[in-house]
């Protein structure tokens, strides 16, 4: 089998897929995604969300848009880019690590919100396995999770771990997290909590 291309995260791929004519998202769909994912956290949290962590961030494009909502919300951003490290990283409080470095970046606490979008399917297996038990393990309210599958018709870099929908379930799910759709998914002990026992009430009246 031929070894997979190294991909490179530098300044020219965040120009090609953020800044030209080929972006795969306009800053008013980042920000409409991110409304959504605020909004659910503090339905699910009844509170406003207080810290955040953005895992595959890579310019920090949601810390913007979240801290318009919330001035004083505390967000904490992690990319494996180089270039995103240097130019930004102290300044927007990025770490450099990828998605399996996760248990080992020294995350302290909870978050009540975290993100990693459109960045899983670029994950190995065994890396994706061990950044998702870290993420539930740093999980406060919700994880905003998006990943486009093997079913999906997907727009943008195509070059990715393409997984069905059936396999990355049963890897949340074995990593203790459980799907409220929309993306959304929360921890597994709040399944029969009171919480989603009121969600599941208000969609019957629906």
């Amino acid at each position: 089998m031929p070894r997979r291309k190294m991909k490179k995260y530098d300044q020219a791929y965040f120009d090609h897929w953020y800044r030209s004519r080929k972006r795969v998202a306009s800053p008013e769909w980042i920000r409409r995604k991110a409304a959504l994912a605020l909004a659910a956290a503090e339905c699910f949290l009844e509170r406003p969300v207080r810290r955040v962590l953005d895992v595959g961030c890579g310019e920090g494009q949601w810390r913007a848009v979240l801290r318009r909502q919330r001035p004083r919300l505390e967000w904490v951003g992690v990319d494996p880019s180089d270039y995103v490290v240097r130019r930004f990283g102290r300044r927007r409080n990025i770490k450099k690590g990828g998605f399996g470095d996760l248990p080992d970046l020294g995350l302290r606490g909870r978050f009540d919100l975290i993100v990693s979008a459109s960045v899983i399917h670029y994950v190995s297996t065994p890396d994706l396995r061990r950044g998702m038990e870290s993420i539930a393990g740093h999980l406060e309210g919700i994880a905003w999770l998006e990943v486009p599958t093997a079913e999906d018709a997907v727009h943008g870099d195509l070059d990715g771990y393409m997984r069905s929908e059936k396999l990355y379930r049963r890897i949340f799910n074995q990593a203790g997290l459980a799907s409220l759709g929309m993306h959304c998914w929360c921890p597994q002990d709040w399944v029969d909590s009171q919480w989603v026992q009121r969600l599941e009430c208000s969609r019957g009246r629906s």
